[in-house]
């Protein structure tokens, strides 16, 4: 919190704001966000992170946690409940086939660990190489559905509070629900998205594993040189090393759990026919009366 600066003081502050208001509802009386004075509470309670674990890589000692940020506080519970149950309303439709066709999968379980949901907007990213030749990364000639105005008010949230940078904001993302025993194996995320993402987690605490080498144990079982827990309505922000040299992934849950990954496309790998959102475009923290960007509290 920065030093000196009262709640109250932030309060007077947000109330002076001409708050954007975008299509998707965001802002008061249609959004996910609580009026200027919770708000003013909230930020200010809003907290950052940062982690060290020294590795040799090819000689050198590195923290290969470098860029690897937990901001705990950005979504209260209240604001969580609304968007599980946007995530169970959307898998519904999923499942009653009103989205695209590549927007919604639910594989079946053939092992411990594997079949979790993925809801995808924004683009169509394959996991692994497909029958038809498609491989690993964004499938450029198919469609998904964009993203739903509730989740683009989160985005407006993390950007408004410097959770997420104006240089990186998401056009796509990716919901994991899982099941008891459902995991993510080890991996690098593809380069076809931009550094700097994040993920939000909900429903139920569990840890994320990091290391260059990480040791599979048995069917979803995974161990690594770091672990992470994840609290809930906290958002992990990947960027640096932690996605350049270390692995991860995240063992089996011993709990239904939500996680929605947001990033941004690179520019080569947009989809043919993607349409730039205009929701998203411009988004800026949050600033005081007559100064140009400057962040109301920055997040230490």
């Amino acid at each position: 919190m920065a030093a000196g600066r009262s709640v109250d003081k932030i309060s007077e502050e947000l109330k002076s704001l001409s708050l954007r208001v975008t299509a998707g509802g965001s802002g008061r009386g249609g959004g996910i966000l609580l009026d200027e004075d919770d708000e003013a509470v909230r930020f200010a309670n809003v907290r950052k992170n940062d982690f060290k674990h020294w590795e040799r890589v090819r000689g050198r000692l590195i923290n290969i946690l470098d860029g690897l940020e937990l901001h705990t506080g950005v979504f209260s519970a209240a604001e969580q409940r609304r968007i599980v149950d946007c995530v169970y309303a959307f898998q519904e439709k999923g499942r009653k086939g009103r989205l695209r066709e590549r927007t919604y999968s639910d594989p079946r379980k053939w092992m411990r660990g594997k079949g979790r949901v993925t809801i995808q907007f924004g683009c169509c990213y394959n996991y692994a190489m497909e029958r038809n030749g498609n491989p690993p990364g964004i499938i450029r000639d198919e469609e998904v559905d964009p993203i739903p105005p509730l989740l683009k008010q989160m985005i407006k949230r993390m950007v408004d509070w410097n959770v997420l940078l104006p240089s990186c904001i998401p056009n796509s993302c990716i919901i994991n629900i899982y099941d008891r025993d459902d995991c993510i194996p080890s991996h690098i995320d593809h380069h076809d998205f931009v550094r700097r993402f994040c993920t939000v987690s909900f429903l139920s605490e569990c840890s994320i594993v990091f290391g260059t080498e990480l040791k599979i144990n048995g069917p979803g079982d995974f161990s690594g040189s770091a672990s992470i827990p994840l609290p809930l309505g906290s958002v992990l922000v990947l960027n640096g090393n932690v996605v350049y040299v270390a692995k991860h992934c995240v063992p089996v849950v011993p709990t239904r759990r939500i996680s929605i990954m947001f990033r941004k496309m690179d520019d080569s790998k947009i989809p043919y026919d993607f349409i730039p959102d205009p929701d998203l475009q411009n988004l800026r923290p949050l600033s005081l009366r007559g100064q140009q960007h400057p962040s109301i509290l920055p997040l230490r």
